[in-house]
This record gives structure tokens, sequence and C-alpha cells, in this order.
């Protein structure tokens, strides 16, 4: 097995120094650099990435910490994390998923393991158990999302207010006057005051007002099988609803199936908008929905390149906020003449 003495005898410099280019450690020339960098291609050497570690106390390792337990991963989750992994591999870091839940003390057995650099929290609520241990260990981090007071934490989110003016915009131009937001339900610890739909609430109360409309928040379940329940709710909780705003990819497809089996058709009897959704769960759906486009690539990207930026220079970048974008699908039409629950 080729070692680092055998690098060193090839490339006629000293151990220390090969050790200096492999962990970063030392400034070397950019002659030797190349000629030890050379030599170890020729010779096949792999240097072990725990010994690297130990040398630098650094693990080139940054924690994607996702409460997967809780939190059901959808279209928009993974442009999240593959535009992250891609990113931080741009960086010369490996991106390692921590699918857990939003316990804190989870976080405080990552960290006491020593073995990552970073963490990227995801699914943010706005008193994250999970922020104080990263505050009390001096880890950097960054979040994919905002506490209640955002001012501490190094962060990149959606721009709920925006997205939701957007939506509601959208159906109100259409000219549908009784509109539903369907949020999810904060029973579970893992989603009491999730961020997400506190902000989304809160900008829909404002928007409608605006509007002079009413505003109507329904609480549902997270996934396709809640969606379909809400069919007949919607039917017979809120009847004169032509239009309907969901936070969640699953429930918007669930949805959709429990109006085809109640004979209602999107969007001639109910109109359909899925909130921060991913271009392929629309396409998933028939009709294909009507989406607020995620903007999980970029937020990815942003949020690696500002924690590497912040562990690079110790300097916290300006967070970021990115509305989703609306894309016209096939859930959205004028409103009908007669509300579904009059049918």
């Amino acid at each position: 097995m080729t070692t680092m003495r055998d690098v060193a005898e090839h490339a006629g410099v000293s151990i220390a120094t090969v050790s200096f280019v492999i962990n970063n450690t030392k400034p070397v020339t950019q002659a030797t650099r190349a000629r030890i960098e050379a030599s170890m291609e020729a010779l096949g050497y792999r240097p072990n990435a725990v010994a690297r570690a130990l040398a630098s106390r650094r693990t080139r390792v940054l924690a994607l910490a996702y409460p997967a337990l809780d939190h059901r991963l959808g279209g928009s989750g993974m442009e999240f994390m593959i535009a992250a992994a891609r990113r931080a591999g741009e960086h010369g870091y490996h991106l390692m998923m921590w699918p857990g839940t939003n316990d804190g003390r989870e976080m405080t057995d990552l960290l006491g393991q020593r073995m990552v650099d970073g963490v990227i929290l995801m699914e943010v609520q706005l008193d994250d158990p999970r922020v104080r241990p990263l505050q009390a260990s001096k880890t950097p981090y960054a979040l994919i999302g905002r506490t209640a007071d955002p001012s501490d934490s190094l962060h990149v989110d959606i721009d709920f207010e925006q997205t939701v003016t957007d939506a509601v915009r959208h159906l109100y131009d259409l000219g549908h006057r009784r509109i539903v937001l369907v949020t999810g339900t904060q029973v579970s610890e893992s989603y009491y005051n999730y961020g997400p739909y506190v902000r989304t609430e809160r900008a829909f109360v404002d928007v409608t007002a605006r509007l002079g409309l009413e505003p109507v928040i329904v609480a549902s379940g997270h996934d396709a099988g809640a969606g379909r329940e809400l069919a007949q709710r919607l039917r017979t909780e809120q009847p004169d609803a032509t239009a309907v705003m969901l936070l969640n990819e699953f429930a918007a497809i669930g949805l959709l199936i429990g109006l085809h089996h109640q004979q209602l058709r999107v969007p001639d009897d109910l109109s359909i908008v899925s909130m921060v959704t991913s271009d392929e769960m629309a396409s998933l759906a028939e009709p294909t929905l009507t989406i607020m486009r995620s903007p999980g690539t970029e937020l990815g990207e942003l949020a690696v390149e500002h924690l590497v930026r912040q562990m690079t220079t110790g300097q916290r970048p300006d967070p970021v906020l990115l509305p989703s974008i609306l894309v016209p699908g096939e859930s959205t039409s004028p409103p009908p003449r007669t509300p579904i629950g009059r049918r």
C-alpha cells in the first residue's frame, strides 16, 4: 500500500510538505503542490479521510438535518437536497443527510461525534430546539427557514408573504372571492409553530383583508389520504368555496382524487393552487396543477454557499428571501356559477 513516505520520495520533498498539501495546513508553492499531486496520481495514493480530519481538525463534511421521521420528503424537499449536495461538492465538501427529528437532543448527539464542520437545518420551527445546541457548541450552521427571531442565525428562506400574495392575486383576478387556505395541522411536536405554516397563514390574512375577502383557513393532515378526506370536508364545511390553496403537495394530489370520487371536476367546480411545489409533482397530477414553484434549487445552493463563506471568512452573509413563482397549470379557471356545496 502506497504511503505518504512513498509520495514524498517520488516527489523529492519531505513528508511534512506532503502533509501540508494534503491537509491544507501550511502554504506550499504552486510548483511543489503540482509535483506532489502528480506523484500521488502516479502512485495511486488516496489520503485517509479520518487521518486528514484528525490532522486538520476539519472533516470536509456538512450535515443536512432533515426531520424525515416526521416530515415526508416531497419533490420540493428533494430539490433543496440535490442542490445543496451539488454546491457542497463544488466547495470540496461532502453533504451528509441526518434524517432524524426536530429534537435538540439528537442534534447534541450529532455534534458530540465531531464528524461535521457545519450543519444546515431544514423544516425550521419558530422556536426550533436544534438551534440552541448549535449555538452552544459554536458549530457553524445555516437555516433553510427562519426562527421567530431570525436575526441571530444565518438563514435563507422562501418569501412567504410575496408567495401568498401572488397566489391569492392569481385566483382573485380569475374572479374568485371565496378562497380557502388549507394549511397543515400543528398538533405534533415537530409541526408546532412550524415556520411555513405560521408565515403563510399570516400572509393570507393580510392579503385577503387588503382585497376585502374573508380569510378562510382550514387545517388538514400532511399526506394524500388527508387530501382525499378534505374533499368531503370542503363540500360540507365550506360549501361556498370556489378555490383552494394547499400548503402540502401530497395533500393536493389527494384532494384531486377525492374530488374525482365525488364526481366534481377541477377546475370547473373547484380551482386548486398547490403552494411551494416542484414542477415534477405538478406534472404527476391530472389535471396538471397550478403551482407556486418552490425555489428549492436556489435556496439549497445559497444555504451551502453562505455557510461555507461564514466558515472561511468568519462573517455572516446577509439573509436571502426568495418567493415561489406562479406556474399556471390546468387546475385553475374562473369560478363556477354554483359552488360545490350546493350541488
